[in-house]
């Protein structure tokens, strides 16, 4: 049976969201909240105590009684719903059709989808919503690519290395920003909320597709720069699929001065207040020890924030060393007294002429 024309399958729309076709996503604001698609408009068919409602009652009064209940719901929505919509087609001057999806593609996407083009407005929706699109999502992370992982101990300015690496036209993925977590118990000092592990999956994915679309449009492929990073970025969890291609991945080792790095960490976490790096310090008490932690909390209050420093790093250096060990292709760069500039010009140079991945390789 065809499939009809406004009711794409998850390949197709994922394809036209890629293209810039505004998305919208019907499931509850809750539902939006845990993972949406990226760039994603919400335009919730029910609150959150709606579909709760609308839940209970199918469980216990049957279809029929949940489907009232939802109608009675929506009527007196109908009008904002084609407000919204209409003012998202009209902000965009192509005026593509709409896509729109719910959980699996059924009653909620559908009902919407019929509003909408009755009010006139172009709308096409996925077969299997976005649990449909989160499968392709999930499989997208798991597909091999050139990955380059920019290795070195804590405080060696990976991620301004990183940042300079985009700066000279190579392609990088910034986890840590993706996460808003620097990676450590020191990275979220100021208690800001993360991403659920689902939308970081979501960005993730789509960044990477987005990267896999333009190595196609050219014929041909560049390495992607990352960070190395553990299975955890603060409450975010990296996917296992995607972690495990980084795991086997080639990585070029930054090699800095003890001294190098305590000023980096400074440079970081040195207007923090008092009572957040105490609460770091505790949150790595166990495997630091008891005794090194007090003396680092101890180094705060006098305000000697280089010694803490110290402190911390041997804590993660022992941590560090233990992945290091597993890894197999490695390289290291000398950075030591390199600002990020130069580190990460440096890096290009010893890819290049490592050239892992045997990719056609180009100058910084």
């Amino acid at each position: 049976m065809a499939i009809p024309e406004h009711l794409l399958r998850p390949t197709e729309f994922l394809a036209a969201a890629e293209e810039g076709a505004v998305l919208l996503d019907v499931r509850s604001p809750g539902e939006f909240a845990q993972g949406h698609l990226p760039d994603a408009h919400s335009l919730p068919m029910f609150s959150d105590e709606e579909r709760a409602a609308v839940g209970r009652t199918y469980k216990e009064e049957g279809n029929q009684a949940a489907v009232e209940l939802g109608l009675e719901f929506v009527g007196p929505k109908m009008r904002s719903l084609v407000t919204q919509a209409r003012v998202l087609l009209e902000s965009h001057a192509d005026r593509k059709p709409l896509l729109l999806y719910c959980w699996r593609g059924g009653m909620r996407s559908g009902s919407v989808d019929w509003l909408l083009r009755t009010a006139g407005i172009p709308v096409s929706r996925c077969e299997g919503g976005y649990k449909a699109c989160r499968a392709e999502l999930r499989e997208a992370l798991c597909q091999p690519r050139p990955y380059v992982v920019l290795g070195g101990m804590t405080g060696t300015a990976k991620t301004d290395v990183l940042r300079r690496l985009q700066v000279l036209g190579r392609r990088t993925v910034d986890l840590e920003a993706m996460a808003d977590h620097f990676g450590s118990a020191f990275g979220n000092l100021e208690g800001h909320a993360q991403p659920s592990t689902e939308q970081f999956s979501n960005d993730l994915a789509w960044t990477l597709r987005s990267m896999d679309k333009r190595d196609a449009d050219k014929g041909q492929t560049q390495e992607i720069w990352l960070e190395n990073e553990s299975r955890s970025i603060g409450k975010v969890s990296i996917p296992e699929g995607f972690h495990k291609c980084l795991r086997s991945a080639p990585v070029l080792e930054l090699e800095r001065t003890e001294q190098d790095r305590i000023d980096h960490l400074l440079s970081m976490y040195g207007d923090a207040s008092k009572a957040s790096l105490h609460q770091a310090f505790e949150r790595i008490r166990t495997k630091l020890g008891g005794q090194h932690a007090q003396k680092a909390i101890a180094h705060v209050d006098e305000g000697d924030l280089s010694a803490a420093a110290k402190l911390a790093l041997v804590y993660y250096d022992k941590t560090y060393r233990h992945g290091l060990d597993q890894r197999e292709h490695m390289r290291t760069v000398d950075a030591c007294g390199l600002n990020p500039e130069e580190t990460a010009q440096r890096c290009v140079d010893a890819h290049n002429q490592w050239n892992p991945w045997n990719l056609p390789t180009t100058s910084a």
